[in-house]
């Protein structure tokens, strides 16, 4: 008998076809990549189709794959990811899409099939700089409105591009560029023979 997850791959292939970019399982979990180009009529027939029924959204998020793994990557640098929940199939699924444009990505929004991406692709803005196209609201959600880049790109500096203090003088809030210097910090390494001696037991 099929598993859950073989079950879920097959109807997939069935409904989707030639849309379907890339279709993996593993532990136990399927994830379908899909062009941006077809995204909102794939998340449609996922969400209506009987045979699929995915009627929950649980999380959208960015990523960034610029130094993702080992050596150079090739690629698209953004992606979208979606997790969904069918509830009347009780299954999962992963689905991602790249948008096209690594200096400007853009993917359609799916607020008009579930609701509830609606501050989760807020936050994807937000983080990544990733633009949905029809939402209603794209603005920052986490970060204040004068806050200069995305900070969870790879690229995105440590210490920030400005920072934000109170000045007495103007008696109002500013932002001027960051004074802390960049530096390197390497961690003390605490050797066994400092702290024990060869039987386990602290010295002294």
């Amino acid at each position: 008998m099929a598993s859950k997850t073989e079950q879920l791959s097959a109807a997939l292939r069935d409904i989707l076809g030639d849309v379907v970019a890339s279709l993996a399982e593993a532990r136990g979990e399927v994830t379908l990549v899909i062009k941006a180009a077809g995204l909102l009529e794939v998340m449609t027939a996922l969400r209506d189709r009987p045979e699929l029924r995915f009627e929950q959204l649980i999380d959208v998020c960015g990523v960034d794959y610029s130094t993702y793994g080992v050596g150079a990557r090739t690629g698209a640098r953004f992606a979208v990811v979606y997790h969904l929940l069918s509830l009347t199939h009780n299954w999962r699924l992963r689905v991602r899409t790249f948008a096209p444009d690594d200096e400007f990505p853009v993917v359609d929004s799916v607020i008009g099939i579930w609701p509830s991406a609606n501050w989760f692709e807020r936050e994807a803005f937000d983080l990544y700089g990733i633009i949905f196209t029809g939402h209603p609201d794209l603005r920052r959600i986490l970060t204040d409105y004068g806050f200069i880049g995305h900070p969870f790109r790879k690229d995105f500096p440590i210490s920030g591009n400005v920072e934000m203090r109170y000045d007495p003088d103007q008696r109002r809030v500013i932002y001027q560029p960051v004074t802390i210097e960049p530096r390197e910090i390497t961690p003390r390494i605490v050797r066994e023979e400092n702290y024990a001696d060869s039987e386990g037991f602290r010295k002294g």
